[in-house]
This record gives C-alpha cells, sequence and structure tokens, in this order.
C-alpha cells in the first residue's frame, strides 16, 4: 500500500536514501534535517583475564541517570528521531487509530473463583490502566473495586502493579506497585473490609504472599546493587513489629519467589537459576516457623512441587531433560527414592507446566513445537489430549486457584482466532466457551491465512515457522516480511492472536515467528542448542529461515524487515552484523547488545545468575566465543539496514547505555545513508511505557517506522 504524503528526508552528514514517489510541486524543495548526534569517543579499557578492550563510548554508563551530558545525549537522539519520523506522524496517528478501534475499551477478565469471591480486572473507556474488581457468591453479584489502578497512577508518569495476593479470608489485599519502571517494587495493602490503605514503607521488594493465618505477610527483597532477589522476610502489618528474615540466598546464581501452596497449607520458597531449582516450605499452619528443604538442590536438577491431599505433585528433570511428573508422600519427599512416577519422560513431548485438583491433573506440554494440554486422573490414567483443528496455535492452562472441581479453564488463541477462555468438565470431557475476545470493526477470521512451516537449518536442523498473511495476500515473491525471533532463556514464542498485527497484514504484509533455538518449542534439547557456545545457532537460524522465505519465492526480498526485543535484540544485532544485506529494515527493543562488558561486570542485574546463559567471560573459551558474536563488539565500516533501536532509562534488565552504545558506535562505523534511529523512554524501564494506549503508541512508531521504508 502506498502511503499518502510520505516524502524523501535527507539529513545533512549522511548520504542519500533512494528516491521514493515525486513530490509535489510546492514541497519538492529537499526536507532538511537536523545531523545526526555523534557521541564524543573517549578511551577507556575494559579489562579481563582473557584480553583488554578498548570501549570509545563507556562513558555513556551512568548509574545514578542524572549525568546532564548523558541526559542531554539521549535527548538528541529522541529529538533527531522525531524530526526523521516526523513526515510519518499522520501515518502513525492513522495506525494508533486503527488499534485502538480493534479493542473493547471496557472489556473484563473472565472472573475466576477462589474461597467464594470471583476475581477479574476491567477496564473503562478511555481510561489507561485497569480496574481489579471482585464480586462476592457468584459473577455476578455486587462488585467490590480493589484497585482502581488509574487513579494510583494519576500522580505518575509511569505505573506498574506487579505480584499480588489476597488472604484466603478474603480480609487483606496486598500489591507491589513501581512507578518509576525499574521493577523494584513497593508494597501496599489494603483492609476490604475498612477501606484502609496501608503504605509499610518497604521497598525494593519483588514479591510476596499472604500467610494462611491472614496476620502475617512474607516478601522477598531485592540485592540493592545487583537487584537479585535474594532475602524473604515476615512482618506483621499493623503490628509494631519489625520485619523477620526468615532466610537468605547466598549463591548469587540463584533468584527467590515467595508463593502459597495451591491448598493454602504450604509458604513455598523457589529459588531458581538457569540450571537448578530448589524448594523451601513451611506448613502456614505454622507462620512463624523454620522453612526447611524439600529436596536439596543438585546441579542440573530442575523441579517444581505443588501440594493437593497427601501428596505432591513434582515436575522434574532429574534423567528426564523433557521433564516427568513425579508423585511424592507429604513426609519423605527430599529422599527421591520414595518419589514415584506419574507421567513418564518422552524424548517428543517436553512438560511445559501442570496445575492439580482434587481428582485429576491438567499438564501443559509441547509437542512438534506446539503447546496443548493432557488431562488425566491424578494416579496417571484416563488420559485425554484437548485437539485443535489449526496449523498453527497455543492452548495453556488459565487461572484454575481451586483445587476442589472438575471444572478447567483453558485459553487458546492462534494467529487467526482471537484469545478465547474455555472450561472444560474433567469427568465428562464438555467443553463450554466463557469468552472470545471480541475485535470490533470489520474483522473476520476467514480473512486470513495462518500456516506452518518446517525450514531446514545450515546443520540440517529443521526450524519450525509460523505465517499469518492476508487471504488476498499471494505468496509470489511480492509480499514483504515481518520476521520476528527471540530465541533464550528456553522461552518459548508461541502463535498467539494480536489485533495490532492486522495493520501490517491488511496492508500486504507477511507476519512470521522464526521458532529458533534457544527457545524450548522442540523440547530442552532444543534450548541446550542455542545457548553458551551452541548460541551462535539461534542468529543462523534466524538467517536461514529469511533465506529460505526469499529463496523460495515466497516474500520480497528487498523488503524483509527483522524484529526483536530484549535477548531478541541480540539476536537482531548480530543478524545486523552477520548478514546485513538480508534486510530492509531492523528494530530492535531494548537490546542486550554488549555481551562481553555486561557479562564481565558482576555489579549490575542479569550477570552472575545468567553466566549459565551465556559463560563467564572471566574463562577464555567464552571469552573468545562471546566476542565472537556480540553485537556491539562486532560492529564494523560497512553498509547497515535502516534500524529503530528502542531504550528505556530506568531499564534494570538491560540497562539503557547497551542500545545506546550501539548506536553510537555504528553511527561512527556505517557506510550507508539508511536512517539509525534511538529512542529512549525517559521515564520506562524494560517493558516500555506504562498504559495500554501509550503501549499502542509505540507500536504505531514501529510500524510506521517499517511500512514506511517499504514503500520506498
Amino acid at each position: 500500500m502506498m502511503i499518502a504524503g510520505s516524502v524523501l528526508l535527507v539529513a545533512c552528514g549522511e548520504r542519500e536514501a533512494e528516491p521514493g514517489p515525486p513530490l509535489e510541486p510546492e514541497v519538492q524543495a529537499v526536507v532538511e534535517q537536523p545531523d545526526p548526534p555523534m557521541a564524543e569517543q573517549r578511551d577507556h579499557v575494559v579489562k579481563a583475564p582473557a584480553g583488554e578492550r578498548n570501549d570509545p563510548w563507556y562513558w555513556l554508563r551512568d548509574d545514578s541517570r542524572g549525568d546532564p551530558e548523558v541526559l542531554a545525549y539521549l535527548e538528541a537522539e529522541n529529538d533527531y528521531l522525531q524530526a526523521r519520523m516526523a513526515h510519518t506522524e499522520d501515518l502513525q496517528s492513522e495506525l494508533f487509530s486503527e488499534m485502538r478501534s480493534r479493542i473493547v475499551e471496557d472489556d473484563s477478565t473472565v472472573p475466576f473463583p477462589y474461597r467464594g469471591y470471583y476475581y477479574y480486572i476491567r477496564f473503562e473507556d478511555d481510561r489507561e490502566y485497569p480496574i481489579h474488581a471482585r464480586r462476592k457468591g457468584s459473577p455476578d453479584g455486587e462488585e467490590e473495586i480493589l484497585l482502581d489502578v488509574n487513579e494510583l497512577a494519576a500522580d505518575h508518569a509511569f505505573y506498574q502493579v506487579g505480584n499480588w495476593d489476597v488472604t484466603p479470608d478474603g480480609r487483606w489485599f496486598a500489591w507491589l506497585e513501581d512507578t518509576v519502571g525499574q521493577r523494584q517494587f513497593r508494597i501496599r495493602i489494603l483492609n476490604t473490609e475498612s477501606g484502609e490503605m496501608m503504605d509499610p514503607d518497604i521497598g525494593g521488594v519483588s514479591s510476596l504472599a499472604w500467610g494462611a493465618d491472614g496476620r502475617h505477610l512474607f516478601y522477598v527483597e531485592n540485592d540493592p546493587d545487583t537487584l537479585r532477589s535474594f532475602r524473604v522476610r515476615r512482618f506483621a502489618p499493623g503490628q509494631d513489629e519489625a520485619p523477620v528474615t526468615v532466610y537468605e540466598e547466598d549463591d548469587t546464581a540463584f533468584y527467590t519467589f515467595i508463593g502459597r501452596s495451591k491448598s493454602d497449607e504450604y509458604m513455598i520458597i523457589f529459588h531458581y537459576s538457569t540450571a537448578s531449582t530448589e524448594l523451601r516450605i513451611l506448613p502456614t499452619a505454622e507462620p512463624e516457623g523454620e522453612f526447611r528443604v524439600f529436596l536439596p538442590r543438585q546441579r542440573d536438577h530442575q523441579y517444581y512441587a505443588e501440594h493437593i491431599g497427601d501428596q505432591w505433585i513434582i515436575r522434574s528433570n532429574y534423567q528426564a531433560p523433557n521433564f516427568a511428573l513425579m508423585s511424592a508422600p507429604v513426609d519423605g519427599h527430599d529422599d527421591m527414592a520414595n518419589w514415584s512416577t506419574v507421567v513418564a519422560h518422552d524424548n517428543s513431548v517436553f512438560i511445559q507446566g501442570f496445575d492439580t485438583f482434587t481428582d485429576f491433573i491438567a499438564i501443559s506440554e509441547r509437542s512438534n513445537g506446539l503447546r496443548r494440554i493432557r488431562i488425566l486422573n491424578r494416579d496417571g490414567s484416563g488420559e485425554e489430549m484437548l485437539t485443535f483443528d489449526e496449523p498453527a496455535y497455543t492452548a495453556s492452562l488459565a487461572v484454575n486457584r481451586e483445587q476442589e472441581t472438575e471444572l478447567l479453564r483453558f485459553s487458546y488463541s492462534s494467529l487467526t482466532t482471537p484469545t478465547s477462555v474455555y472450561q472444560i468438565d474433567m469427568r465428562t470431557g464438555e467443553r463450554e466457551l466463557l469468552k472470545r475476545d471480541e475485535v470490533p470493526g470489520d474483522f473476520d477470521p476467514d480473512h486470513y491465512r495462518s500456516d506452518r512451516l518446517w525450514v531446514e537449518a545450515r546443520d540440517g536442523t529443521k526450524v519450525p515457522v509460523s505465517l499469518l498473511y492476508h487471504r488476498d495476500t499471494a505468496l509470489d515473491g511480492t509480499a514483504p516480511l515481518y520476521l520476528f525471533g527471540y530465541g533464550a532463556y528456553g522461552a518459548s514464542m508461541d502463535p498467539f492472536f494480536a489485533t495490532g498485527r492486522l495493520s501490517l497484514v491488511d496492508r500486504g504484509f507477511v507476519f512470521a515467528i522464526a521458532h529458533i533455538r534457544g527457545g524450548q518449542e522442540m523440547g530442552r534439547e532444543w534450548y541446550e542448542q542455542g545457548r553458551l557456545t551452541n548460541k551462535k545457532n539461534t542468529f543462523t537460524d534466524f538467517i536461514d529461515v529469511t533465506r529460505y522465505l526469499v529463496d523460495q519465492g515466497m516474500v520480497d526480498g528487498e523488503r524483509v524487515f527483522a524484529v526483536g526485543g530484549s535477548a531478541g535484540g541480540l539476536l537482531v544485532g548480530a543478524v545486523a552484523n552477520m548478514a546485513p544485506e538480508l534486510y530492509r529494515g531492523i528494530v530492535a527493543h531494548v537490546p542486550f547488545v554488549d555481551v562481553v562488558t555486561t557479562m564481565l561486570d558482576e555489579s549490575i542485574p542479569l550477570t552472575t545468575n545468567e553466566f549459565d546463559e551465556w559463560g563467564n567471560p572471566v574463562e577464555p573459551e567464552f571469552y573468545e566465543y562471546m566476542l565472537a558474536y556480540s553485537p556491539y563488539d562486532n560492529v564494523s565500516e560497512q553498509d547497515y539496514p535502516a534500524m529503530l533501536v528502542t531504550a528505556g532509562l530506568w531499564d534494570s534488565q538491560v540497562q539503557y547505555w547497551e542500545p545506546a552504545k550501539w548506536v553510537a558506535r555504528m553511527r561512527a562505523n556505517k557506510t550507508d545513508g539508511n536512517p539509525l534511529l534511538l529512542l529512549t523512554h525517559m521515564e520506562a524501564g524494560h517493558g516500555g511505557q506504562s498504559g495500554r494506549f501509550r503501549r499502542m503508541e509505540q507500536t504505531a512508531l514501529e510500524y510506521a517506522f517499517i511500512l514506511d521504508l517499504a514503500e520506498h
């Protein structure tokens, strides 16, 4: 589709871009643009046992986020982006309006039951944030508002609700709030009977959970420097008692989380690292007692347990790479000799998770790259597989907070089917559709097509690819391609429905997800093949998928766009160095691109607890391997695609200086005239701006950037 009013922008100091359509006579003159910001180079040696490197843009790092010179540079980049994207403002507004028109602004979630109440989230027209509410007795009871996030966010540029919990008697509601974007939360508490709000002045928190007595609140405190969640504390709100430390994790490879078992009979401390996990449990009837280890941690053993009746159900990868389900008695669970097999390990089926009920177990699993649901009796018999007809879809367990029920809720979605919440009677198999997300306007799923392809990578591995396109879009080499990938941490990118994508697909784009190695779409081995010294498989898989779609004549090779965020930003950053000629444009959101320098710095978040993901560059083997693909270190004097890069000033996952330094280095080295734009959200973190409409504005900017390039 041609974009009305598009004009050619020529920035001083950069080579002229390819000409677009003729301008109208009255605007035939070149539109003047400011020079792109050029960050000063200052020598700085980054030392490591395996070598030293000069980093001329290291000075852009500012831990305090208050250095005037650094902030001025980031603002200059933002101004430059605004100038270069000014001609797309009408298109951005059009895209935003489209995306907003496709959502029900006063939508709500399906209420889920928990101890006599039905909890849900709803939105109101024109308001950015959700309202957390409940109804007593039935989904039709009188509404009780717990949190109106719009009111809480009124005086903040950023606001996010994190972990929340309610006491089993429903009297106390506690939640975590972040008003910066750094995921350093503060505890807030509501007395649901009196309406009193309490601020216990406790910050730097990552998770919380009430004891079943409704008096004690447990929470996990973060290290103030590395932000690692490591210390579990307990206190009694409203009582004149100081918080008490109940456990402290010393191993810097582990994070810590606090929760309560689904049965409400145990508090659970969950310790997790890339390679191993460990649980500690405490009966909720003994809130001031000592937590005890469920099963001592072992290298490369990951497990999680849920209590039901007289046993524990355990997901474990002990001698079972794709995980097995085991059971253990309430007493004796700390000895694996007492464990019994419920679902045996299967090389072709990856057990993602599970949910427990009085008489049943529901399993979320992956087979052939797709996520599905299996239901069986608690003893492992009477198996039923929920089946679906579409070639690419995701079926996952929904919120099932109560155990004493035969009703299971699950969610189903595909690239063409809006998210749908079903309820199934696990005894009879009868299904009921509780809700399917409405898409206002003229949306018709029959107007879209979804395909599943298998692309052979250079080493012979078959990589799954999910495609979405309009029925009127021919896969004959004329359509532009939007290719998304991630490939890290074992996180799988499922083919789910999202209304925003329709703005590209309706304009003739093919939307594709490359399910590359580093995720777990094809099981645990899929992850192992994409981490540590196998990491380059992630990048070459993506490149090979791109080449296949172009070489098979399915998409236009001159209009291919690569998109990724965070570790997916590492992916597209590496691809930009390795095969820049394949892409017309690249969008890298909060990209992890300065791999070696970051992994050498144990003072910042996501370093020590990620050595098992990327490697420890103190060791020469990992240093050399990481240095060979790190996007920042491999910028060279070559042509690069047009690029849009985003950052969050308060990002605690990928520090803002990584994308800022990367852009600065590319500016100094690239030999092309393609736009290179950096947007730093000055009042947000890793997830970008808060608020549903603000997020749409971010997507509209990204799509306008891509659509503009696709037409020139």
